[in-house]
């Protein structure tokens, strides 16, 4: 498998894969990568590529940064290593870069974007915020420990700044003394050794005591701690030396807290990893524009315009290849320098890069076969250690490969047979091809033997193909031409050249009549076969035109679907206009029953039936266009029965089924109005228990069909204001002076909303809350006017 993945130049294509990845997590895993030959493998890790793709299309980017591989380090840790603060920092940087990463992921999620393996991945890292704040209560972003780590190290830094001063302090005093500059090289303060000291003139050293440090190259300078300053300098090391071991005691004690979650850690850089490898995938894959291929186990490969990733974009010239099955094996003849081989390596590599779960530089629906093994011969791989013929080094990787190969392989052959007599090395091409062949294998080889192009015509499930060569420019064009055997072009690239006519012709009797038929032949295939690609770039244009016809009508049903919208929106405008003349009237009928019930009159039956009548005769009646639109609105078939919520569409107002009167006709209560409303005028809004409707208040022979009490308990909100608004009315008009509306303890709201709505009822004299015989207060008790 190493020399298949070197010759197909795979590890070529893994370096231009390195220059996407984010961290060294991604990098190990690039450098470790090998294809799968598991399909349910192969399967997620293209969707894993297809997501990290999907991520960059709508983001730009994956936040990656700070992510860096500690591993080592928590192993260390783990083990009872004490780390340093860089370490320590570089653990907290990529701690919360994998929470950053997490939350990143789960907000696309929560945008309802489709990344289910993304997202399981996200899930696994764990968060270890505790830990990441300490160590950056600790330690800055540049490793340096903070005077805020302990109370012990702030005090001990104080003091070392103390006596830094201090010293200071008395060497500047001797620097800027008139007596001494003259003594001093030069009248600056420096340090050797950790201590600080002044630059002094050889002859001047009695004249200062103290210790002596270190001299200049020329030993004219001395520089000396001045006796005067020495215990300031002791005391100032000792206080460096507790400084340095109260940071080693507070990174111990760092290292401790990363120890205890280590193995939490390294899970994290695990997953971490794998995501660097996925968006590595992903910005590669938008780098070659590269697409998801389909996959599948039964050998076949259709590739749409299939482009080679290692060549440059305005050089490569796409292919279409077709392999696995109504044919198992491409055979593709032509002279050298024509792009054999690089069609060749193209279907090689695709496959590879396929099974690794990249995705591959082909247009959309094109599909690969996920093969157990990939064989090729390629190039010449002549050993000059073992001596071996350019035949014999072939011969030796074919007869290896023949020892493997079955049904579920992939074996390319460059230039099969090659490197022994024409003759021979064609008749051992065809046989070979035939055992590859008969054992189920899909296989390509290149060849430039005239005998093979006539193999596809003999052998079932074969089929011939050249690279185009353009005799006209004397260069290949590299368009890869199915179904039609390569010419050897020699006659017309030499006249081209200029070669004497009457030479042509005579090289031309040496052939057999045989051979010039099949080179005619093929000639008329070249023909064929671009006469029935110009057909096709013609279909294709009427494709497009048609496509582009049928936009346009979709966008003029668009433009006439905003017309109805806009005369519908006018007609609802009108009947809105309707409706409310209609709830004016209906109003004036209302206030004149109350104004008789008021006065003390009793409403008689023939009263009522006035006021149904005008109401019946305030209702907007539809023009001929309107009435169109209800129908088109209402047409759906729905069955509608007593109890249930309904929209009458002519009102624009809700209300319930109170009884059905025939199919097509329903009584329907809006309020306090009752209406006979026709079925295609309703709406079916909602389902539920009927709501028990009075009839408005008649007083027949002293019997009130209206309760003195209305129980709220288990009703909607905006139901209960509903029913009390109707209850209210219908108790008015019953005669009744105090009523009760239960509604219940629970959580208030209802008892709230129903003393505000009563607060604002004109016909409510006052309200208070039931005595402890009345249920107390969850029973409101109404005086009415």
């Amino acid at each position: 498998m190493e020399r298949v993945l070197r010759v197909l130049e795979y590890e070529k294509m893994k370096k231009q894969l390195l220059d996407h990845v984010s961290s060294s997590l991604g990098r190990q895993k690039i450098e470790a990568l090998e294809p799968s030959i598991n399909i349910e493998e192969v399967r997620k890790w293209q969707q894993e590529t297809a997501e990290g793709a999907t991520v960059l299309r709508l983001k730009g980017q994956a936040p990656l940064g700070g992510i860096t591989d500690v591993a080592a380090n928590a192993k260390r840790a783990k083990i009872g290593g004490a780390l340093a603060a860089t370490e320590l920092i570089a653990i907290a940087s990529t701690i919360y870069g994998g929470r950053r990463l997490k939350k990143f992921i789960h907000t696309m999620v929560e945008e309802e974007i489709g990344l289910p393996l993304l997202n399981e991945y996200a899930e696994q890292i764990e968060a270890l915020t505790d830990v990441e704040r300490e160590i950056k209560q600790c330690i800055d972003d540049n490793g340096h420990v903070l005077d805020s780590a302990s109370s012990e190290l702030r005090m001990i830094r104080q003091q070392v700044r103390s006596y830094e001063s201090s010293v200071r302090s008395k060497l500047e005093s001797i620097t800027r003394s008139s007596s001494t500059q003259r003594m001093l090289s030069d009248a600056i303060v420096t340090i050797r050794n950790d201590r600080f000291v002044i630059p002094v003139k050889q002859e001047y050293r009695s004249s200062f005591g103290g210790i002596v440090h270190d001299q200049s190259g020329s030993g004219a300078t001395l520089f000396i701690e001045p006796q005067a300053i020495v215990t300031l300098n002791n005391q100032l090391r000792e206080a460096r030396v507790k400084e340095k071991q109260e940071i080693e005691r507070i990174l111990a004690f760092l290292s401790t807290q990363v120890a205890e979650i280590a193995d939490l850690l390294l899970h994290n850089l695990t997953v971490l990893a794998i995501l660097d490898f996925i968006f590595a995938k992903a910005r590669y894959a938008k780098q070659i524009k590269a697409t998801e291929p389909i996959l599948n186990e039964d050998g076949y490969m259709y590739l749409k315009k299939a482009r080679h990733p290692l060549l440059e974009e305005d050089e490569v010239v796409p292919i279409d290849v077709e392999l696995g099955g109504e044919y198992r094996s491409l055979i593709i003849t032509g002279p050298n320098t024509g792009g054999k081989t690089v069609t060749l390596k193209t279907v090689g590599l695709l496959t590879l890069m396929a099974q690794s779960g990249i995705h591959v530089p082909v247009e959309e629906e094109s599909e690969l076969a996920v093969f157990k093994q990939v064989f090729a011969d390629i190039g010449d791989e002549q050993s000059i250690e073992q001596s071996l013929s350019t035949f014999s080094s072939h011969m030796t990787n074919i007869v290896d490969i023949l020892d493997k190969v079955d049904f579920q392989s992939l074996v390319l052959f460059d230039e099969l047979g090659a490197g022994t007599d024409p003759t021979e090395g064609a008749a051992l091409a065809i046989s070979i091809l035939d055992d590859v062949y008969n054992r189920g294998a899909c296989v390509v080889a290149t060849t430039h033997y005239s005998e093979l192009k006539g193999y596809a015509y003999n052998r079932e499930g074969a089929i011939n193909a050249s690279v185009e060569f353009n005799v006209e420019t004397l260069r290949p064009t590299y368009r890869l031409l199915i179904g039609v055997p390569g010419r050897s072009n020699a006659f017309a690239i030499s006249r081209r050249l200029g070669l004497d006519e009457r030479v042509i012709e005579k090289a031309k009797e040496q052939i057999d009549s045989e051979t010039n038929q099949i080179e005619k032949m093929i000639s008329s295939l070249e023909t064929s076969q671009k006469s029935a690609e110009s057909e096709r770039e013609e279909a294709k244009s009427l494709r497009l035109e048609a496509e582009k016809l049928r936009a346009d009508l979709v966008k003029q049903l668009e433009s006439l679907e905003e017309e109805k919208e806009r005369i519908f929106k006018e007609a609802e405008e009108k009947a809105e206009k309707a409706v409310k003349n209609a709830k004016e009237e209906a109003e004036l009928i209302i206030g004149e029953l109350r104004e008789m019930q008021k006065e003390g009159l009793s409403v008689k039956e023939h009263q009522i039936i006035d006021a149904k009548k005008h109401l019946e005769q305030a209702t907007p009646k539809l023009t001929s266009k309107q009435k169109k639109i209800k129908k088109d609105v209402a047409k759906a078939k729905q069955n509608i029965q007593a109890g249930d919520e309904v929209k009458v569409l002519s009102f624009g107002q809700k209300g319930f089924v109170v009884d059905k009167i025939s199919d097509n006709e329903f009584q329907v209560q809006m309020g306090i109005m009752k209406m006979k409303v026709k079925k295609d005028d309703l709406q079916l809004l909602d389902r539920q228990k009927p709501v028990e409707t009075k009839p408005l208040a008649m007083i027949r022979g002293g019997e009130s069909h209206v309760k003195s009490e209305l129980d709220l308990r288990g009703e909607r909100f905006e139901d209960a204001m509903r029913l009390v608004e109707k209850y209210i009315d219908d108790a008015l008009l019953a005669g009744y002076h105090q009523v009760s509306i239960i509604h219940g303890k629970g959580s208030g709201a209802l008892r709230k909303g129903v003393k505000q709505l009563l607060k604002k009822h004109p016909q409510v004299k006052g309200e208070r809350d039931g005595g402890m015989n009345e249920g107390g207060l969850g029973n409101t008790v109404v005086e009415l006017k």
